[in-house]
């Protein structure tokens, strides 16, 4: 009697489970439960979430295709560290790419995207960094808003491509980002985001890019000053 044959699509409850494991994974390297440079040991995770090592091998690789977890020859996997060189390289090609991408938004945006990037802005400002229960990083609603402000100054430029290029560079730095929110405390980012609003809203490409430059720069500055002895 002839078998039938198996399908090999994934069951849908094994799809939501890896989707749970990947995502509490994911938010827990945000949080900073895992310390720049620490392990990911499946075995563990897999007994942390009581689920298989497939489901969790499948978690770390989405991770690592995110630019959030490092594959290591012979010793499995890990976050990435805090010195590495990746990030300086990531800030080169956001302040090379994004800064031209944001001139063409201002030529082509129209009255809606005009919009948009004050609602945007104005969500960002009302928004709280920081929160006690979610650590000492800055909130997962905070990163997002930041996230939206920044895609939607670009968006008016009308290039998917490269507002897809900004999202694979937003979501490879963001870790890094959230590692450097107490190493520059004297940084007014309330203020280089006003800044950014006014100078697009009023159409001035070039105190736009500029001011987004360094906006860039000094994010760079605090993956790579030293922050010196804890208080």
């Amino acid at each position: 009697m002839t078998q039938p044959a198996r399908s090999s699509t994934p069951l849908p409850g094994k799809q939501m489970l890896s989707e749970q494991v990947y995502a509490h994974l994911r938010d827990a390297i945000m949080r900073g439960d895992h310390a720049p440079g620490a392990p990911l040991k499946p075995q563990d995770l897999a007994k942390e979430q009581g689920v298989s090592l497939a489901v969790v091998r499948e978690a770390l690789v989405r991770v690592v295709g995110e630019g959030l977890a490092d594959r290591l020859p012979n010793r499995g996997f890990a976050v990435p560290s805090f010195s590495d060189r990746r990030w300086q390289e990531i800030v080169e090609a956001r302040r090379t790419i994004e800064p031209a991408v944001l001139r063409m938004s201002v030529e082509r945006g129209d009255v809606d995207w005009e919009a948009r990037v004050r609602a945007a802005h104005h969500r960002l400002a009302r928004t709280a960094p920081y929160a006690p229960e979610e650590g000492e990083y800055y909130t997962a609603a905070w990163a997002e808003a930041h996230r939206a402000f920044h895609r939607t100054l670009l968006e008016g430029c009308g290039n998917r491509a490269l507002l897809e290029t900004f999202d694979r560079l937003w979501t490879a730095s963001e870790l890094a980002r959230r590692w450097s929110a107490h190493r520059n405390p004297g940084r007014d980012g309330i203020e280089e985001h006003r800044r950014l609003e006014e100078a697009v809203l009023a159409r001035d490409a070039d105190t736009a890019a500029a001011v987004l430059v360094r906006h860039l720069t000094l994010t760079a500055a605090a993956l790579t000053e030293d922050p010196g002895p804890a208080a």
